[in-house]
């Protein structure tokens, strides 16, 4: 199968060498993480003062790596005097104790550290304890359109855009084509290995049914503010007793595993996070059309949103929903430099009372920061509405925030 180079994520690696620090791919599984290690491995290959030393816990050949004490014993016996030494080492985290190795062997001389992981959790919480803050954290997502395009030899298109919208970003998706029900059984097989091994097994969980339904009504109200009382009343309403904290947790447990993606509400005019009623969105919005089922008819603008803030992520902004006094604002986006723009997600602006609902309440922020809706109105790419900048999916896709 040809091999398709994510050639800004190596990049990314290679801007953390020699820099005093243990470099950690993190994602869902099955976004491609491991091609991205392997590329690098075969980049760093093609010099000899490099000694590779490579692990696929996913790989059977590894099986008898267990504990950090067998895999302290394969490192030294692979190991290299006057070589520049890369461990590499995938999906660590099915190695017990896996950060006692990785801090012992991070103190030595002439060693770069890279390793992948399917759980936030392990990777954040057992690392910054054991060896403070001496990692760098590189976020692999789903594909972005462009790559989507690439990996599946597409010209940009409203065609391509609407398979995108469908079929998601998984890089697996390319061995089966976009094949509605290739790709659906595709997606689900990611879904159900994620759950079992990061969700199900790693937390132990016993109430798998409730588990499923819950990731479907997470699934059904995509870009939804949700609480863990009214999914509580609901789920009491469907014959299931629950208590708010249990769904607190398992809802946890998702973001943990990457599937899902928690955002905060952002009170503009106070400029202070809400503490509660959180709107949720899935990594890859091809395994959220799986979970939810039917046609996009019905949701298109639960996932044109749920697309719109994969990317904004990707751009690297943090982001937040806005909340004004009386309306909603989809997404406020910052960054450390004190860049901030403040987005509106809309399917079609097809009437004047869908264009004064998005662009009406950009015009309450009394600032200068930049403000766009971002939608798929035909014969939109980009245009101005005293100061709010339209722009459409594609071309924001393609382009960014360009304004």
């Amino acid at each position: 199968m040809e091999v398709i180079y994510r050639h800004n994520y190596i990049e990314k690696i290679e801007h953390y060498l020699d820099k005093d620090t243990i470099i950690i791919l993190t994602g869902q599984r099955r976004v491609g993480k491991s091609y991205i290690l392997r590329s690098f491995k075969e980049k760093l290959e093609g010099n000899e003062t490099n000694n590779v030393i490579y692990i696929n816990k996913e790989k059977h050949a590894f099986d008898s790596i267990q504990t950090y004490q067998d895999l302290n014993a394969y490192i030294d016996q692979k190991k290299v005097d006057n070589k520049k030494n890369y461990i590499l080492i995938d999906e660590i985290q099915d190695i017990e104790d896996f950060e006692r190795s990785v801090r012992s062997y991070y103190e030595e001389p002439d060693i770069e550290i890279v390793i992948t992981g399917s759980n936030s959790k392990m990777l954040s919480s057992d690392l910054s304890s054991k060896i403070g803050g001496r990692y760098k954290e590189i976020y692999i997502q789903s594909l972005s359109y462009k790559e989507f395009m690439t990996f599946h030899h597409l010209a940009d298109s409203d065609e391509t855009l609407l398979k995108y919208i469908q079929y998601g970003g998984l890089p697996g998706l390319v061995r089966y084509g976009l094949v509605e029900q290739d790709a659906r059984e595709y997606q689900m097989d990611v879904f159900n290995t994620v759950l079992l091994k990061d969700v199900i097994m790693r937390e132990q969980i016993r109430n798998v049914p409730f588990l499923e339904n819950l990731v479907r009504f997470l699934a059904d109200n995509t870009g939804k503010l949700i609480s863990a009382n009214n999914v509580a009343k609901y789920m009491k309403s469907q014959g299931e007793t629950i208590t708010p904290t249990a769904i607190i947790n398992y809802i946890k447990y998702f973001c943990d595993a990457y599937i899902l993606h928690k955002v905060n509400r952002f009170d503009i005019h106070g400029k202070k996070l809400f503490e509660t009623n959180d709107k949720f969105y899935f990594e890859d919005n091809g395994i959220r059309n799986a979970i939810a089922g039917g046609n996009r008819e019905g949701d298109i603008e639960k996932v044109i949103e749920n697309i719109i803030f994969n990317h904004l992520i990707r751009l690297g902004f943090d982001v937040t929903i806005g909340q004004l006094r009386a309306g909603e604002i989809d997404f406020v986006c910052s960054k450390p430099d004190g860049q901030r723009a403040y987005i509106q997600a809309s399917y079609i602006i097809a009437d004047e009372t869908t264009r004064e609902r998005e662009f009406g309440n950009l015009r309450k922020i009394d600032d200068n920061y930049a403000k766009y809706v971002i939608s798929m109105t035909p014969l939109v790419s980009k245009a101005d509405d005293n100061g709010i900048t339209h722009l459409h999916l594609r071309k924001f896709l393609l382009e960014g925030l360009n304004k």
